[in-house]
């Protein structure tokens, strides 16, 4: 049995092009999230954010695990920027689709936060998830297609939050 995972970290070409590749990661796609625009295209999306919708495996990857690795290849810390990109589009988010995620979410922020690893406080937003407008066809699998294209999304090796005790 799968589960869905909505996440917003700045453009989401990168954003995809990393998370797909983990091991659990069955189907990405990327659209737009968050916002106030119905049927919204990368043209008129308003309030929306580049997202994307991750359908993983939780037998084999971990909501908490997808939750530390979109940490870590994102600067959550910076409001509504990743890189050269700037404005609501570009804006760090967990769209959460049940309780349990939310927790997780919380959860997760409160261990970067405490770590003192990022640069700063973390402002991703945690907001229940709504309405998900999948991107144009040539938005999807972006990087894929033209593997020098643009993204600001990388791993960031410091960026790693200590194991956690099997017992927490």
């Amino acid at each position: 049995m799968t589960e869905r995972a909505v996440l917003a970290g700045g453009c989401f070409w990168g954003m995809q092009d990393l998370i797909r590749k983990l091991p659990g990661v069955e189907k990405t796609r990327v659209g737009y999230t968050g916002g106030d625009v119905p049927n919204a295209t990368y043209r008129n999306h308003g309030t929306h954010a580049e997202g994307i919708e991750i359908i993983f495996d939780p037998a084999v990857i971990s909501y908490r695990q997808l939750l530390e690795f979109f940490f870590q290849i994102h600067d959550p810390t910076t409001l509504n920027r990743q890189g050269n990109d700037r404005g609501m589009s570009y804006r760090s988010a967990i769209y959460y689709v049940d309780e349990a995620q939310k927790a997780c979410a919380f959860d997760t922020i409160a261990d970067v936060n405490a770590s003192g690893i990022w640069p700063g406080t973390v402002v991703t937003e945690v907001e229940p998830f709504g309405d998900f407008w999948e991107a144009e066809p040539e938005h999807q699998d972006y990087l894929e297609r033209f593997p020098n294209g643009y993204t600001c999304h990388f791993p960031r090796p410091d960026w790693v939050l200590p194991k956690r005790d099997a017992a927490e």
